[in-house]
């Protein structure tokens, strides 16, 4: 059981460390100006409650079974990725609105996001390879 746990936590940190590469390529790509910011933010915006749903499934895991520190290591970026959701203007086209990206550096503040959240998802993959190893072996 605890091993069939972090294998799918393994796959979903998977999906999730695509998606944070994927996010630094596409507001890279609008930093060197090779597409437009409303090309970028639909294409953004398109994965942002598909990356909620994966974080969240991953913290659910983990307090499901127990893994106390785990589930604490995720409960923050959880938080953070629900908070963001729940805090976009009215009138905004989501996270990531073509009209404010360019202002008051947002598309700075999104890129070093997305920076720190691949390199959280690269720690947990570790973290959850190291565990399904040692559930593994342990069976």
């Amino acid at each position: 059981m605890e091993a069939a746990v972090f294998i799918l936590s393994l796959v979903d940190c998977c999906a999730l460390i695509f998606l944070a590469v994927y996010f630094v390529i596409t507001l890279s790509d609008l930093e060197c100006d090779y597409i437009n910011a409303r090309a970028c933010c639909s294409k953004l915006n398109r994965w942002v409650v598909p990356e909620l749903v994966g974080q969240a499934l991953a913290t659910v895991l983990m307090l499901v079974s127990l893994h106390w520190f785990v589930f604490l290591l995720n409960l923050p970026v959880a938080s953070w990725n629900m908070y963001r959701v729940w805090k976009v203007p009215m009138g905004n086209m989501g996270v990531f609105d073509p009209t404010e990206i360019h202002n008051r550096g947002q598309l700075k503040s999104h890129m070093k996001e997305s920076m720190i959240k691949l390199g959280f998802h690269l720690l947990c993959f570790f973290i959850y390879l190291y565990s399904m190893i040692l559930a593994l072996i342990n069976d």
